[in-house]
């Protein structure tokens, strides 16, 4: 695993180096402290003593709370981007079991950036589909860093067929800047592939539920989240464009102030998708994001999906494809307001029932 640091956690650092130092005895290093308050009544480095491992550890996780308690829209997103973040594969190992990977579209070719299997997940035996970015170079020129081509959603949409004719529930895992762009893709259909996987995973006769684990950016999100329950990680970005993109439209360049301004516009985050009725539910991820612990993440994961799929599979087949159907229906339903005092109209948005 790589070292990779966030500004906003430099701090947090500073203090795992101390706690190294401290389980070995050693005193904290003079000038070691730049940036890092005074805490507990703790000697400083110059009384030569070892620092308690205890108070250190219990500082570092009030402040790793702190500062992750805090995150702005931006810092969330590039905390979704964090190249140790766990990906589709990484969950596969740590909340699957007996997972049985398929390939192909029978069209044209295997997306890499697309991942399908059958495996079990708690209680449940279900096909597991989801966005893998790689994490290698290597491997994230091979996955189009997460961005499907239209194969990559034929062989979703294939499989999910394939799961509903063996009467298994769908489980989708969402991790994607967008789909693909280039040319070759829109030549094979992009635009028609995510259409179709729309209309027909809101009409499959199976359970399905959907978290989006990193970014969920536009359509290409879409293509594989249409689901009767829909969550997302606490420190995930959801939207119909990333805001790099945004802040290139709106004011032709991006830089570190317009995406900031653009990630705050677009309501991206967990929170902000849950008071809009995107999503239903916020999954807290392990403190300090899910790249610092994926296993009790995966854990919590695996409890949200096996009480969902218990629910789902309670349900009456039709009642479910139709709530499902209206459900995204509602998505972006608005209300006017007559104001009778300034005769004015106000359209407020309108968030979907669960």
């Amino acid at each position: 695993m790589s070292f990779y640091q966030l500004d906003f956690e430099r701090e947090i650092t500073q203090l795992d180096e101390r706690i190294r130092l401290a389980e070995q005895g050693k005193p904290n290093p003079a000038g070691s402290d730049a940036g890092v308050p005074a805490f507990g009544g703790l000697e400083s480095a110059s009384s030569g003593d070892a620092e308690s491992v205890e108070d250190l550890r219990a500082f570092r996780d009030s402040r790793l709370k702190e500062i992750y308690d805090s995150l702005s829209a931006w810092d969330t997103v590039r905390v979704a981007r964090h190249p140790n973040r766990p990906q589709t594969r990484d969950y596969l190992g740590l909340l699957a079991r007996d997972f049985c990977e398929l390939h192909g579209d029978r069209r044209f070719g295997d997306d890499p950036a697309i991942v399908t299997g059958l495996a079990r997940i708690g209680s449940h035996k279900c096909l597991i589909v989801g966005h893998q970015k790689g994490k290698t170079t290597q491997e994230k020129l091979a996955c189009h860093f997460g961005c499907a081509h239209p194969e990559g959603y034929r062989k979703a949409m294939l499989k999910m067929k394939l799961a509903e004719k063996m009467g298994l529930p769908i489980v989708t895992f969402v991790d994607t800047p967008g789909a693909y762009p280039g040319l070759g893709a829109e030549e094979r259909g992009q635009a028609e592939a995510i259409a179709v996987n729309l209309l027909e995973m809101s009409r499959l006769k199976v359970p399905i539920v959907s978290i989006v684990i990193g970014e969920g950016g536009s359509g290409g999100a879409l293509g594989i989240a249409v689901a009767d329950r829909v969550a997302m990680l606490r420190y995930a970005w959801y939207s119909v464009i990333s805001p790099e993109g945004c802040a290139a439209i709106l004011w032709k360049q991006a830089n570190d102030e317009t995406t900031r301004e653009a990630a705050n516009a677009l309501r991206l985050t967990a929170s902000d998708n849950l008071r809009l009725g995107i999503v239903d539910e916020v999954i807290e991820e392990a403190t300090g994001g899910a790249h610092r612990d994926p296993a009790a993440t995966a854990r919590t994961m695996t409890a949200w999906i096996d009480r969902h799929l218990t629910s789902l599979k309670a349900m009456d087949i039709e009642e479910m494809t139709q709530a499902r159907y209206d459900r995204f229906r509602r998505l972006g339903e608005v209300e006017e307001v007559v104001s009778h005092d300034a005769e004015e109209t106000l359209a407020t948005a309108v968030p979907p029932q669960s």
